[in-house]
């Protein structure tokens, strides 16, 4: 018995499937890998991010995106979605579709059990060839954590975290505060 090979799809193909599809999906290397949902604790902590960079960042250039905007990683041919996206100043688009990113300048994930091996690892490697990423940040969903990973000249990130109450992680590259009860209100 044969097997059928299997095929790659180009960037095309998927971004043909990808803008008619009902559910989300990555792309890497030729494959598509499904999205799952999100827990409610996933999606509040999201809202409450989205929420408070917007109102520190209304009166600036800047734009915070939620979820559902893609983001295309060109030195390796990574599409995916992160939680949160912040861009300031003109913003670089792939083509007049304007659904994909191609210069985040801040970069949110909060972390789920599916996901926080790749998160942390595979994925960060991929956002770290991002010329324009000056700052990644990684909230975990079950315990009161926010880890922050800051691009430094010659290209070493700089690691902090925070995880008390009252704690504040400054996110530099967009003058903004996020305050640990604010991120993890109502969670």
């Amino acid at each position: 018995m044969t097997q059928n090979p299997k095929t790659s799809l180009t960037e095309q193909e998927y971004l043909a499937i990808e803008r008619r599809a009902e559910f989300r999906s990555e792309f890497f290397g030729g494959e598509m890998f499904a999205m799952a949902g999100a827990s409610r604790k996933h999606n509040r902590i999201v809202t409450n991010l989205v929420s408070s960079l917007d109102n520190q960042l209304r009166e600036r250039p800047c734009n915070v995106y939620s979820s559902d905007l893609r983001v295309k990683i060109p030195a390796t041919g990574l599409y995916t979605y992160p939680d949160v996206v912040v861009t300031c100043g003109e913003e670089e688009f792939a083509d007049e579709e304007y659904d994909i990113l191609l210069d985040p300048l801040v970069v949110i994930e909060v972390l789920s059990d599916s996901t926080e091996a790749y998160d942390r690892g595979k994925k960060f490697e991929h956002y770290q060839s991002v010329e324009s990423l000056s700052t990644y940040v990684l909230v975990t969903r079950n315990s009161m954590r926010v880890e922050k990973y800051v691009r430094r000249d010659g290209g070493a990130w700089l690691y902090t975290e925070a995880h008390e109450e009252g704690a504040v992680v400054e996110i530099e590259a967009i003058r903004c505060e996020l305050k640990l009860e604010d991120v993890y209100a109502k969670v």
